[in-house]
C-alpha cells in the first residue's frame, strides 16, 4: 500500500446521528462496523435508547437538542432516524449548515417538502442519500441487473406486495399529520422505489388508488391513516403496475414482500422467504421454469448506509440523479394520495 492510499485508509467521517431508537442504531452500528465512521455526536431525547447507542460509540457526546449537531463544524455529515414529520426540516437544516445527509424514507410527507431538501442539497453542494435499503439487497440487485440487462425483454407488467401482519408499534405512524400517511408510506414506497428504479423512472401517466381503515374506503382528502391500498398504474409507455399494501392484515405469515416483473421474454421476482422481514429470495422465470438466481443468508440491513459513507468519503456532493429520483417517487406517492392531480 503506498503512503497515499495509507493516508486515505485512515480518514474516518465524524458523524452527528439525530435518533438513536431501534433504526438509527441499527444504521449507527453498521456504519461503526465498516471501519470508517467516527460518531461524534448523538441527538436522542430518550436515556435508554442514548444509553444502549454510547455501547456500541463510547466516545460520542450526548445531547439531547438536534441544534448542537447542526452548528457543530467539526461534523462531516448527519444521520437521521427520527419520526417522518421531522425528516424533511432536520435534513434541510443540516444541508443548510454544510453537512451530507443519510436519512430514514420518506424524505418528506409531501412531494414539496421532498424539493425542499433536494433543494437545499444543491446549494450546499452536499451529498444527500435516503435509505431506500431494498435496493442494496443481493436479491434486488440480482432483479434490477436482469432488467436492465434486457434478460426478460420489455417489462409490461409489474406487481407490487407488502403485507406487514403487525403494523406500525409506535403511535404516531397513526396520525396523518406526522407521518404523511399510512402503510402507502410506510411500506409502498419501498416497493414504487424499487419498480420505477428498475424501469429507469418513466413518467406515470395514470393512478387510481384504493385506501382502505379497518375494511371502510376513504373518501379523497380524509385526515385519516390508510392500513390498506390496492393502487393500479400505467407508464408513458404502457407498463401496468398493481401495488397492494397493508398493515395488520391477516396474511397468514408475518410478511409477504415480493416485486414481480414480466417481460415481452420472460419474468423475474424479489419475495421474501417464509414470511421472513429480512430474507429474500431472487428467481428468474421462463415459461414453467424457476431459475434461482439468490438466497439467504444476507447482511443488507445497513448497507444503504455503506455506501452513503464512501461516496461522502470520495468527496460526493450534490448527486442530481438520485435526487431527482426521490423528487419522483414523492410525486407518485402524492398522487396516490390525491395530493395532484
Amino acid at each position: 500500500m503506498t503512503a497515499i492510499e495509507q493516508e486515505e485508509a485512515k480518514k474516518a467521517l465524524a458523524l452527528g446521528f439525530i435518533g438513536v431508537g431501534w433504526i438509527g442504531r441499527n444504521r449507527m452500528e453498521a456504519m461503526i462496523d465498516g471501519g470508517k465512521v467516527q460518531p461524534a455526536v448523538i441527538s436522542e431525547p430518550f436515556k435508554e435508547n442514548a444509553d444502549e447507542a454510547l455501547k456500541a460509540a463510547p466516545g460520542a457526546n450526548i445531547v439531547t437538542d438536534a441544534q448542537a449537531v447542526y452548528t457543530d463544524d467539526y461534523l462531516d455529515g448527519v444521520v437521521i432516524a427520527t419520526p417522518s414529520a421531522m425528516h424533511a426540516e432536520q435534513s434541510l437544516q443540516a444541508l443548510q449548515a454544510g453537512k451530507a445527509v443519510f436519512c430514514q424514507k420518506p424524505l418528506g410527507r409531501t412531494a414539496d417538502e421532498v424539493r425542499r431538501v433536494v433543494q437545499a442539497s444543491q446549494d450546499a453542494d452536499k451529498y444527500l442519500a435516503v435509505d431506500l435499503s431494498y435496493r442494496y439487497t443481493k436479491a434486488f440487485q440480482a432483479v434490477y441487473n436482469t432488467i436492465t440487462s434486457g434478460e426478460i425483454g420489455k417489462v409490461f407488467a409489474a406487481d407490487l406486495i407488502f403485507h406487514n401482519a403487525y403494523g406500525p408499534d409506535k403511535e404516531w405512524f397513526y396520525d396523518i399529520k406526522r407521518s404523511g400517511g399510512g402503510c402507502v408510506m410506510d411500506l409502498g414506497i419501498h416497493l414504487v422505489d424499487l419498480c420505477m428504479w428498475s424501469l429507469g423512472f418513466p413518467e406515470v401517466t395514470d393512478i387510481k388508488s384504493r385506501l382502505y381503515s379497518k375494511g371502510k374506503k376513504l373518501q379523497a382528502g380524509e385526515e385519516q391513516t390508510e392500513d390498506f391500498a390496492q393502487v393500479s398504474m400505467l407508464t408513458q409507455d404502457d407498463t401496468a403496475i398493481s401495488l397492494e399494501c397493508s398493515w395488520h392484515v391477516s396474511a397468514g405469515q408475518d410478511a409477504v414482500i415480493e416485486a414481480r416483473f414480466y417481460g415481452t421474454e420472460g419474468g423475474v421476482a424479489f419475495r421474501n422467504i417464509n414470511g421472513s422481514f429480512y430474507e429474500f429470495q431472487a428467481e428468474k422465470y421462463k415459461g414453467t421454469n424457476t431459475e434461482v438466481l439468490v438466497t439467504p443468508p444476507d447482511n443488507w440491513m445497513g448497507r444503504a448506509g455503506l455506501v452513503w459513507v464512501e461516496k461522502v468519503l470520495e468527496g460526493q456532493g450534490y448527486d442530481a440523479r438520485t435526487a431527482q429520483e426521490y423528487i419522483k417517487t414523492a410525486e407518485v406517492i402524492d398522487r396516490i394520495y390525491g395530493r395532484q392531480p
